[in-house]
């Protein structure tokens, strides 16, 4: 359920192959979540200026149903930008997170919702 969706100007070349299944577990513990349930997504080739710059620079949405808030994204950020500028090499001051909590309702699996699946 939890799913990381990174936008960026950087040619699809400059993604490296294996950094989907790299980020996955990463993300994972991070959330406290089971890897199998965990989504990253990374849109590359984006029109984007950050600053009214065209240098590499990303957007990213961390939807999850629940392990979000206040004092969790904190250190959900620092995770999250230190893995995209050590893998992507977009600066941390070049790329925004939008962290979006869901309730279980929201979120349709095996064609129902979490919430169906687990009240």
């Amino acid at each position: 359920m939890p799913h990381l969706r990174i936008e960026t100007n950087l040619p699809r070349s400059k993604i490296p192959q294996n950094f989907v299944t790299k980020a996955v577990p990463i993300l994972a513990q991070a959330l406290g979540k089971p890897e199998q349930y965990c989504v990253v997504s990374v849109c590359p080739d984006s029109l984007m200026s950050f600053g009214g710059s065209t240098e590499p620079c990303a957007i990213a949405n961390l939807m999850s149903i629940g392990a979000l808030g206040v004092e969790q994204n904190k250190k959900h950020a620092k995770v999250l930008y230190d893995l995209i500028e050590k893998e992507l090499g977009v600066s941390k001051s070049r790329m925004y997170i939008t962290f979006q909590d869901e309730p279980t309702a929201n979120v349709g699996y095996n064609g129902t919702t979490f919430h169906a699946l687990f009240g």
